[in-house]
């Protein structure tokens, strides 16, 4: 997802939520809030599992990505839900952006129906609205991707996502990105090792990063580019992390993916 793409995704976005805004009004989130009673504790979850020095996988679902293009054909996001609870996931990723991800809020609704674990909703999050929206559909957490924020930005995103006792993992790429979210106690971070410019992940960038992060007292994540269970051990063994969001490796090889043998 080059700098431009990112670009073409958060205009469109705009657009989208422009749309929404004019349609849903906040009262009507929230009541849809008040009556909805599977949420989980996405930060909960995790915090058990590294307090006992146990790997937790976020296991994402998503049917394309600008960078991979269609990664499942006849995509079935409860389905997929389904082969990652039976393999022991921590968590899921549901990748809910319309028109470069072809996902849908709707995915999480469907998901909570039948599957007992806490969900992120991953989407380009730039307007606290989104929020509220989020969780009416059953998100148990939210993505904040530093390099489409401004700091003002970010930080109103991450107090309203306290105020309605959401998990946030915020997403980092560079050791710039790192060095403006070291005050967000409350949060997970993430550090993705896709370069948004070429597209490509290299795991050393998880290494890289850690060096800012290394003190950071909470949980790291590392995300893109784990394609096996030697590439979460390395990574384990060089650094403190033992969370991973991991999509495209275990999405091409549902059925038998030797990564869950970590768990």
């Amino acid at each position: 997802m080059a700098s431009n793409s990112l670009d073409k995704i958060i205009n469109k976005k705009i657009e989208r939520l422009n749309l929404l805004k004019n349609k849903l009004k906040i009262e009507d989130l929230e009541h849809k809030i008040d009556k909805f009673d599977k949420y989980l504790d996405f930060k909960k979850k995790i915090y058990s599992n590294f307090s006992k020095g146990k790997f937790s996988i976020i296991a994402e679902i998503k049917k394309t990505s600008p960078s991979a293009g269609v990664i499942i054909e006849n995509y079935n996001p409860v389905n997929i839900a389904k082969i990652y609870e039976k393999n022991k996931a921590t968590c899921l990723s549901v990748l809910t952006e319309e028109d470069f991800f072809n996902g849908s809020l709707e995915h999480i609704s469907k998901i909570k129906e039948q599957i007992n674990l806490p969900v992120l909703c991953k989407d380009f999050f730039i307007d606290k609205f989104q929020i509220p929206l989020a969780k009416s559909f059953g998100a148990d957490a939210i993505l904040l991707i530093v390099a489409a924020l401004r700091q003002n930005q970010l930080e109103e995103l991450y107090n309203t996502a306290l105020e309605y006792k959401m998990t946030i993992i915020i997403e980092v790429h560079t050791v710039e990105e790192a060095n403006r979210i070291t005050n967000f106690k409350n949060a997970i971070i993430g550090i993705n090792n896709r370069n948004l410019k070429t597209l490509k992940t290299d795991l050393n960038n998880t290494f890289e990063i850690y060096k800012t992060l290394n003190s950071f007292d909470g949980i790291l994540v590392s995300e893109s580019g784990i394609k096996s269970k030697d590439d979460v051990l390395k990574i384990s063994n060089q650094t403190n992390i033992k969370t991973f969001l991991i999509g495209e490796s275990l999405l091409k090889n549902l059925d038998s993916n030797s990564i869950f043998s970590i768990l």
